[in-house]
C-alpha cells in the first residue's frame, strides 16, 4: 500500500528512517539454554520498546526485517511460531499503535500467506493508515531481489496492457518497489555482530548508513537505539559527492 512520506528530508541531526535487521534471536535462546522460539518471543519485546523509543530520538520511520522470502526454509515449527507472533503481536498492541498515531505497512510479497496472516495485514494497514505520526514497515515475505523482480515485472505488465511506454528508468522501477511512498532510508542497522545485508533493501541501501552492532536483537533497547543515532551523527554523507572544503582558520 503506497503511502505519502511523512518526512522525506534528511533530518539534520541525524537520522529520519532507521531500518533494522533484527538478528540474534537464537543465539540469546541458545545461550541460555532455552528453545529458539523464546528467542523470537523476547524480540517482539525488544521491537515494542524500540519502536517506543525512536520518536523521542527524532525518528520519523522504523523498517524491521520481519520474516525473509527465505525464512520458509527454516524448520516448519519455527515458522509456525513466527506466524503464531505475528498473530499475538497484532492482536495486543494494534489497538496501542493506533491510539499512538504509528502507521503500519507491511512490505512483501502477499501471495502464499496463510489466510488468516494475509487478513492481519490488510486489517492493520486499513486501521492504521490514517495515522500520521510515525510510520513502522515491516518487511515480511520479504526480500530485496524479489522486490526488484517484482517491480520489474509490474512495469512490463503495464508496457503490455498498453499503460507505459520507454524503456524502464530508476525512477520508473523505484515506484514499482514495495517501498514505495516512503521516506529514503538513512541508515541500516544489523544486530548480533553479523556484517551483512542479507538481501534486506538491496536499491534503498543504495546510499544508506550502515550500522553493525553487538547487542543480541531480544537485549535491543532505547540505549542501543540512542547509539545508532549517535553514529549516525558522526557519520559525513555525501551521496557521491564531496564534503565541503573546511573552512582556514584566519590568522
Amino acid at each position: 500500500m503506497p503511502v505519502e512520506p511523512l518526512d522525506t528530508q534528511p533530518a539534520p541531526d541525524g537520522p529520519r528512517h532507521v531500518a533494522l535487521i533484527m538478528d540474534g534471536n537464537g543465539r540469546w535462546a541458545q545461550a541460555r539454554g532455552l528453545p529458539r522460539a523464546m528467542g523470537h518471543r523476547e524480540g517482539v519485546q525488544a521491537l515494542k520498546r524500540t519502536v517506543q523509543a525512536a520518536p523521542a530520538l527524532g525518528i520519523r520511520c522504523l523498517t524491521v526485517f520481519g520474516f525473509s522470502t527465505e525464512n520458509w526454509r527454516r524448520p516448519a515449527e519455527e515458522v509456525s511460531d513466527l506466524m503464531g507472533l505475528v498473530r499475538s503481536y497484532v492482536t495486543s498492541d494494534l489497538k496501542r499503535l493506533e491510539r499512538e498515531g504509528v502507521r503500519v505497512r507491511i512490505l512483501g510479497r502477499r501471495a502464499g500467506l496463510p489466510a488468516d496472516i494475509a487478513d492481519i495485514v490488510e486489517r492493520t494497514e486499513a486501521s492504521t493508515a490514517h495515522n500520521d505520526k510515525f510510520l513502522l514497515q515491516v518487511a515480511f515475505n520479504y526480500g530485496g531481489r524479489a522486490d526488484i523482480v517484482d517491480a520489474a515485472q509490474r512495469y512490463a505488465d503495464r508496457v503490455r496492457a498498453g499503460e507505459a511506454t520507454g524503456p524502464l528508468g530508476e525512477e520508473t522501477l523505484g515506484l514499482g518497489l514495495s517501498t514505495a511512498g516512503g521516506p529514503p532510508v538513512d541508515v541500516i542497522v544489523r544486530t548480533s555482530g553479523e556484517q551483512r545485508l542479507s538481501n534486506f533493501l538491496l536499491w534503498e541501501a543504495a546510499y544508506a548508513e550502515l550500522v553493525y552492532q553487538q547487542v543480541l536483537w531480544p537485549d535491543y533497547g532505547p540505549e542501543a537505539l540512542a547509539d545508532v543515532v549517535e553514529q549516525y551523527r558522526n557519520r559525513d554523507r555525501r551521496f557521491g559527492g564531496l564534503s565541503p572544503a573546511p573552512a582556514l582558520a584566519a590568522g
